[in-house]
């Protein structure tokens, strides 16, 4: 099923070579103040990037009625339509956080995209490690980059550490960064700082993915 104009926020450059896009968590919305400033950041450093939202979230902001996400099949097909969409999946990089970031890694072989960005990836729900969500990252073909908190505990360093990565994979991590890469104030960071240096890293990835 085709989901005609679905609605899209654009950040940046219209005239970048790529285009990057993001889905959204789970139980936020595109526009969350994470996805505002990550946008952002991104739109600072020359980069173009488009926001949407999945069905269920689409309708939370008509009624206002929260619900949880739809079924993976949904998320999936939905992800395709949005990049039929935009067109020239070879100058999109999809990703999103956490769940949007899952979704994209489940459809980006298929899709035919440039690259892929997870922002929080879950690589299983916390405290249930045995649960885990990173089977089709084992051969995985499409440039990654999954930027990742040192301290989230929806996948911790020595857990990814051991996984089965493919080769196509890097990481960039968050330094005492939680799942929203927010640190402690010991640490003598800031949530900024770490949005900032993921998006920096971001950049790096998609200019190093324009041949």
């Amino acid at each position: 099923m085709s989901h005609e104009n679905i609605q899209v926020i654009f950040d940046g450059d219209e005239n970048a070579p790529l285009t990057i896009v993001l889905a959204h968590g789970a139980g936020a919305p595109m526009d969350s103040p994470f996805m505002d400033q990550m946008a952002g950041e991104l739109a600072g450093l020359g980069c173009r990037i488009a926001r949407f939202e999945f069905p269920y979230m689409a309708k939370r902001r008509l009624d206002g009625k929260k619900r949880g996400p739809d079924r993976a099949p949904v998320l999936l097909e939905f992800f395709g339509d949005v990049v039929d969409q935009l067109g020239d999946p070879d100058k999109l990089v999809i990703g999103g956080k956490s769940m949007g970031g899952r979704m994209a890694s489940m459809v980006a072989d298929d899709l035919g995209v440039a690259g892929l960005v997870c922002l929080g990836y879950p690589f299983h729900p916390p405290g249930k490690p045995e649960n885990l969500r990173a089977e089709h990252l084992t051969g995985l073909k499409t440039a990654t980059l999954i930027c990742h908190g040192t301290r989230d505990p929806f996948g911790t360093t020595d857990e990814i550490a051991a996984y089965d990565l493919a080769d196509t994979i890097a990481l960039h991590w968050v330094a005492d960064g939680d799942h929203d890469f927010k640190p402690r104030k010991s640490s003598g960071r800031t949530q900024s700082q770490n949005i900032k240096e993921a998006a920096t890293a971001i950049n790096d990835f998609a200019r190093g993915l324009v041949t």
